[in-house]
């Protein structure tokens, strides 16, 4: 997606090198349509420059930093010199996350989808999120449920969704627990077992976390949570946790929760 307005004095941007003369180079905007900057030879590189092209090529693709801004005379001051090494590669990692966004926007939209409407459900996306990328590595994660707030038709979110589940690579963390169940009852076996059953969510668990319950050695049951971040992942895990304790109980046994094995696994 390219922007129709002008960058900010101070913004990052990406561009590609498209001239390079004896004064500097010009550098063709990526991310702002029909925009482009210039780039002094003095903030190239640090120090002295005896020939420009030594530390620059023709497309190439750069970030520099904005100078200054003259819409009256579509001019913008650009420096490549100003750009350390983090804000570069973060700087880029940004721009390839948007390019990969854009092309999920096309996958979801359609491919002969009209400027307007593409711009209309960006924008909408836009006033949610951050990027486009969050928008899709929400709903990639949370589903519908991620646009809710989005003024967006129906059919629409539900392409996005379908796009950012087929397409995005969502990072996940994994934590595990462990519960003692005990039941003296006579049937104290099948009370354990409506307990994991329990500690299993019934339906409780949230779109995108994925949580197994597995046998260790009795009265000593794992449970294992992948989730996007750690703070879902723990709260599940405590709540699985309080599930099966809750359940086990009320049958008159016994539950307590522990995050470190009791014996070490086998």
């Amino acid at each position: 997606m390219k922007y129709s307005g002008w960058p900010e004095p101070g913004e990052l941007v990406v561009g590609e090198i498209d001239e390079i003369a004896d004064f500097g180079v010009f550098v063709d905007l990526d991310q702002y349509e029909g925009k482009r900057g210039l780039c002094h030879i003095s903030e190239v590189a640090s120090g002295w420059i005896k020939n420009v092209r030594d530390h620059v090529r023709e497309g190439q693709t750069v970030v520099a930093k904005v100078l200054e801004v003259d819409t009256s005379s579509n001019q913008i001051d650009l420096s490549i010199k100003d750009v350390n090494e983090h804000q570069r590669k973060e700087t880029i990692q940004d721009w390839k996350n948007e390019r990969k966004a854009d092309n999920w926007m096309l996958i979801a939209l359609g491919e002969d989808v009209g400027d307007d409407r593409y711009t209309s459900v960006a924008n909408a996306l836009l006033r949610e999120y951050d990027s486009l990328y969050d928008a899709f590595e929400a709903s990639a994660i949370r589903g519908l449920e991620a646009l809710e707030d989005v003024e967006v038709d129906d059919e629409s979110a539900e392409a996005i969704v379908d796009a950012a589940r087929e397409n995005v690579s969502v990072p996940y963390v994994d934590v595990t627990g462990y519960v003692d169940l005990e039941s003296t009852a006579s049937d104290g076996v099948d009370d354990v077992k409506s307990a994991l059953e329990a500690a299993e969510g019934n339906g409780e668990v949230p779109d995108g976390v994925e949580l197994d319950v597995g046998y260790v050695g009795s009265p000593e049951y794992r449970i294992k949570v992948r989730a996007p971040d750690y703070k879902t992942a723990e709260d599940q895990l405590e709540a699985a946790a309080e599930r099966a304790r809750v359940a086990i109980e009320s049958a008159g046994g016994v539950g307590s929760f522990h995050r470190e094995r009791r014996e070490d696994d086998e």
